[in-house]
């Protein structure tokens, strides 16, 4: 009832992680992996280098909202690619996600994953609002043009940065994770680009870049980098995220599939992403707050609420949402 097919695979159900949240090493991706409800992993976003990451507290929760400003804590990049076998060996495919600090950190990173059979695809992180400095590239249109005419020419891209690896083009299907959009015109305009080029699939929404939470017990925030702003998930963000799946899901040719993440902590709401278009969804701040088994108690939300509904399967309810005319 609940399998879809993405990237060539036939999964068995609509569920994955959200690049972020309890999947930084071997151990957390095993977790996932060996997670029956869980169809595809997804590493944290990484960078060339090993990160720490930002000074705690950089996380912060409560009924309907996460506040985190992790800054791309991560393994760096070539660990991730060492332990791809390990993951895959649960016959689940799994997804690196890249964040590079720059373009050519970008590029060097595309270059050396996609030489590596047990990467299954590479997610483009265009949206990570937490690095101080660091603009979102999504909200740039010259910049992510510019990126992917690189990504896509990548031979002549990094021959000078990455002299021992074979340099080949891509080859692996590769997915964008998205900012929040809040104008129709440049959702039509960010698609417009994505059309160009042989994109698999987009994610959307990563976190509301830079909300402010005030620690209820002092004068100040609840975290601690960047003055207290942060990425905002968890509930309050659906009906930003729901948008941007629909939206996208409008704009986008059908070969490229859309991944809805954002506000899903029950079973209705991954009901409701697939309902304006999602191929599938990520849990993210829920997965934090619960642990895996969240994985386990929405899959079984979303069978019911697809029975109450009277579809027999996603695919007869994807993208039946019908605007009030």
């Amino acid at each position: 009832m609940l399998s879809v097919k993405f990237i060539d695979h036939e999964l068995p159900n609509c569920f994955m992680n959200a690049s972020g949240p309890k999947c930084t090493d071997l151990d957390q991706l095993m977790t996932l992996a060996s997670n029956k409800y869980v169809s595809c992993v997804v590493s944290k976003s990484c960078t060339v280098e090993h990160r720490d990451g930002n000074p705690l507290p950089r996380y912060w929760e409560d009924d309907a909202l996460t506040i985190n400003s992790t800054g791309l804590a991560n393994k760096g990049y070539k660990y991730y690619g060492e332990i791809s076998e390990k993951v895959t060996s649960t016959n689940k495919p799994f997804i690196v996600s890249v964040a590079g600090l720059c373009q050519n950190d970008n590029l060097e990173m595309l270059n050396h994953l996609n030489n590596i059979p047990a990467v299954s695809a590479i997610e483009l992180n265009l949206s990570c609002p937490n690095i101080a400095g660091k603009p979102q590239v999504g909200y740039d249109l010259d910049a992510t043009r510019d990126l992917l005419r690189k990504v896509f020419d990548i031979k002549e891209s990094v021959a000078s940065l990455v002299e021992m690896i074979p340099i080949k083009e891509i080859t692996k299907p590769l997915g964008l994770k998205l900012p929040p959009y809040f104008d129709p015109n440049q959702i039509i305009q960010t698609a417009d680009l994505i059309s160009e080029f042989p994109i698999s699939y987009v994610t959307c929404i990563n976190s509301l870049g830079n909300g402010l939470v005030i620690d209820p017990n002092s004068i100040g925030p609840v975290i601690k980098p960047k003055c207290g702003l942060g990425g905002i998930g968890g509930d309050v963000i659906k009906p930003f995220a729901l948008s941007n799946v629909y939206q996208f899901r409008q704009a986008l040719p059908d070969k490229i599939d859309v991944i809805g993440c954002g506000g899903i902590s029950k079973g209705r709401d991954a009901f409701e992403h697939i309902l304006v278009g999602a191929t599938a969804v990520q849990l993210g701040s829920v997965f934090m707050k619960e642990g895996p088994s969240c994985f386990k108690r929405i899959s079984e939300e979303l069978t019911m609420e697809l029975q109450k509904m009277g579809f027999k399967n996603l695919d007869e309810c994807r993208g039946k949402f019908t605007p009030i005319i």
